[in-house]
């Protein structure tokens, strides 16, 4: 499909957790990856995942040789008094050559307009912009280049946004849909003291216990809270507490209060998306295996190369990619979505 109707071809952007996902996300057909380094600077800060200074710099060698863009997440907040962390992983970036820093703290993205005038500058959906005016104030401010907007939007409210605003948009298309105040979520403070915003990190393994009772079923406990009870005849899952079970006086059968297990999946609505103005499409997944990374990535690029010369895509192999074998695609097409 060519000619002045057709939408620009938008960059695949794709997770990785450690350097062998990223080498295999590369090497499925990714134009950019979005990873971060092994501190709480980054909202996915797990034991065994993210990256040293060392293993980074080897991975944007590896990347660039291939003609791919690496994106460094330094989006958790930064707190008083330990804000030279955030700093110190921005001189990170700048040192061994990062295509992007991708922010959500105001502070943080003063500090590399400050000190970085020439570093490409992302906002975090962690950031939580999605009106026209919000964009354009980080634009204005810091020179923000791109925005990740919240899963709150539908298509239409994305293409009218991108008519108001002067940076790129980058739309999340796979993976795990959380609270939709995106990150920013007491609940894992309250049972544990440790926060995403904050910290990096939601429900800390450190605080994580499976307690297998009289009746053979399993608990999953986080702190002190009984997130969920599963019966001997279904998979045990990590408990968060936005995906947990629970009762109360009312209800005693348990059920989803927050969210059901269920992975987004834009993959029909992808030439909307592109027609919307969207620059970049992101693939969640940075706390998934080589495997995963591999099946999700290739499909995708598979998708957005056919969709781009005039072919029907097939990307009916994702749904046994789906979290609790459910789809869902949010807000992105009706406001109706829980």
């Amino acid at each position: 499909m060519t000619g002045p109707e057709s939408p620009r071809k938008p960059e695949l952007v794709c997770p990785a957790g450690t350097p062998a996902a990223l080498r295999t996300a590369v090497d499925a057909g990714a134009d950019a990856i979005y990873c971060g380094l092994a501190n709480e600077t980054n909202a996915r800060n797990f034991a065994g995942l993210n990256f040293s200074p060392e293993s980074l710099a080897q991975s944007i060698a590896y990347a660039h040789q291939r003609n791919v863009h690496v994106l460094l997440a330094v989006n958790s907040f930064a707190t008083a008094p330990r804000t030279q962390m955030w700093k110190d992983s921005v001189d990170v970036a700048a040192r061994i050559g990062a295509d992007a820093v991708i922010v959500a703290d105001i502070g943080v993205a003063a500090y590399v307009a400050e000190k970085y005038p020439d570093m490409r500058l992302h906002l975090s959906v962690q950031a939580g912009a999605s009106s026209p005016e919000a964009i354009r104030y980080y634009c204005e401010q810091f020179g923000v280049k791109r925005v990740v907007l919240p899963r709150i939007l539908t298509v239409a409210e994305i293409s009218a946004i991108h008519r108001q605003i002067p940076c790129e948009i980058e739309a999340f298309v796979f993976g795990n849909i959380g609270m939709m105040s995106e990150g920013r979520c007491s609940l894992t403070n309250y049972a544990t003291g440790i926060s995403t915003n904050m910290h990096g990190v939601c429900s800390p393994a450190s605080a994580v216990q499976y307690v297998r009772r009289p009746d053979g079923s399993t608990s999953a406990e986080l702190g002190p809270f009984d997130i969920d009870c599963y019966s001997a005849d279904e998979s045990t899952g990590y408990p968060t507490i936005c995906k947990g079970r629970y009762t109360n006086v009312s209800r005693p059968d348990p059920y989803y209060a927050f969210e059901e297990p269920v992975t987004l999946n834009l993959s029909s609505l992808l030439p909307d998306l592109m027609n919307a103005g969207v620059t970049a499409l992101k693939i969640e997944g940075r706390q998934r295996s080589r495997s995963y990374v591999q099946m999700v990535v290739s499909a995708f690029r598979r998708a957005v190369d056919d969709i781009s010369a005039g072919r029907q895509p097939d990307l009916g192999g994702l749904a046994q990619l789906s979290e609790g074998g459910k789809e869902t695609q949010g807000a992105f097409k009706t406001k109706k979505w829980r």
